[in-house]
């Protein structure tokens, strides 16, 4: 089985957004991060991507938007995210 398309939108400084991908990486999945900090066409793609997201991390898989921190966090604790990540 192939791994899925990870993706994240992040900010600097961002203690979620930390935590995100600290989890992704314990869990050994790449992923493609988009800093949007500054705004620009990234944040535009974001909001287009996830209606209504205002707040990062926002992480996708294979385009199915998963929410931030704790929603992936609580798919782990359930033991759900292997299954999305392709683990």
């Amino acid at each position: 089985m192939s791994q899925p398309k990870v993706e994240i939108y992040t900010k600097w400084a961002c203690p979620y957004c930390v935590a995100a991908k600290a989890l992704l990486d314990r869990k050994g999945v790449s992923y493609e991060e988009y800093d949007i900090t500054m705004g620009g066409p990234r944040r535009k793609e974001m909001q287009d991507r996830v209606p209504g997201a205002r707040t990062v991390p926002q992480v996708l898989v294979d385009d199915t938007p998963y929410g931030g921190f704790d929603d992936i966090a609580e798919l782990d604790r359930q033991g759900r995210l292997d299954a999305v990540l392709g683990l």
